[in-house]
């Protein structure tokens, strides 16, 4: 049966740049909610000092929560192969990170959506960097997740791989137990596309999820697309909402991850509008969830 998780999408900045937060306040905030996990991002500025790894670890579980998996951002679509090396190295350390806090999914992605670059090459680029760490990920029992996404808060190009088309080329290149896919509704249709129709195209190698809602505070899903090479970050018209109050059907997603048997973790991106939004959604997802899995109900 599905577990649930947050993620703490209103606090990256002071998470990861200001450091006006720290991680055992944001642990108290989310462990306060009918959740059983925390996803954790690799980039908190704490997670530097590798003796923080366990203590957070411990004051996770102290409060009968886990850390199932892990948020990070390797580019592997760079054409210099020093720079490629050195993020597979990166993504080794992550893997090394997500065994150390009790974790069992690690993120990857393709990389950065470069002007220059060909799909072809961008995917042989990819899914080498990715096979380079699927041995290491074996090793610690640690599954690597492709996500199809967006964009890294602090990417300038969006994701290579964005689309849904070259997002399943990449995810049928690679072929092995500890690889699988983190599915994200929401970045379907910031590619313009059909978040249920990429759904049933990857719906079996589906072992994580991303739990969002979208909607535009101004202009189109067009305009948003037209504006997003080169900035960094999210656009500023977009904007991660209420879940059960935007784009998504949650009702056809979760009956199609209930047809193959899904039973991993879902990880909330939510409450940018605060903790209130963000235990709302919540409870939207204990019911959805609740009436999929009947057998989940605790």
């Amino acid at each position: 049966m599905p577990k649930l998780a947050v993620f703490p999408k209103a606090y990256m900045q002071d998470l990861c740049k200001t450091g006006t937060m720290k991680v055992a306040e944001w642990i108290d905030l989310a462990t306060s909610l009918e959740i059983d996990g925390l996803e954790w991002y690799a980039g908190f500025l704490e997670m530097a000092d590798k003796s923080n790894w366990e203590l957070f670890r411990k004051k996770v579980e102290e409060q009968g929560k886990e850390i199932p998996m892990l948020c990070c951002s390797p580019d592997f679509t760079h054409p210099d192969i020093a720079f490629r090396q050195n993020e597979i190295k990166k993504q080794k350390h992550w893997i090394t990170m997500t065994k150390a806090l009790g974790g069992s999914y690690c993120r990857v992605l393709s990389g950065q959506r470069r002007p220059e670059l060909s799909i072809d090459k961008g995917i042989e680029l990819a899914a080498s960097c990715i096979e380079a760490c699927l041995p290491y990920a074996s090793d610690l029992g640690i599954t690597l997740i492709l996500e199809n996404h967006y964009k890294d808060d602090f990417w300038a190009y969006p994701e290579f791989a964005q689309k849904m088309e070259v997002f399943c080329k990449l995810v049928s290149y690679i072929d092995h137990p500890n690889f699988g896919v983190n599915y994200d509704p929401s970045n379907a249709f910031l590619a313009g596309e059909d978040p249920l129709e990429l759904l049933k195209r990857v719906s079996s190698r589906v072992v994580t999820m991303h739990a969002s809602d979208r909607y535009l505070l101004e202009g189109t899903l067009d305009d948003l697309r037209k504006e997003e090479d080169g900035v960094l970050g999210y656009a500023k018209r977009l904007r991660h909402g209420e879940i059960g109050k935007g784009l998504n059907d949650y009702d056809a997603i979760f009956t199609e991850l209930k047809r193959v048997n899904f039973d991993g973790w879902i990880s909330i991106e939510d409450g940018v509008d605060g903790m209130d939004q963000l235990e709302r959604s919540v409870a939207f997802l204990r019911k959805k969830i609740a009436v999929y899995w009947p057998d989940s109900n605790k």
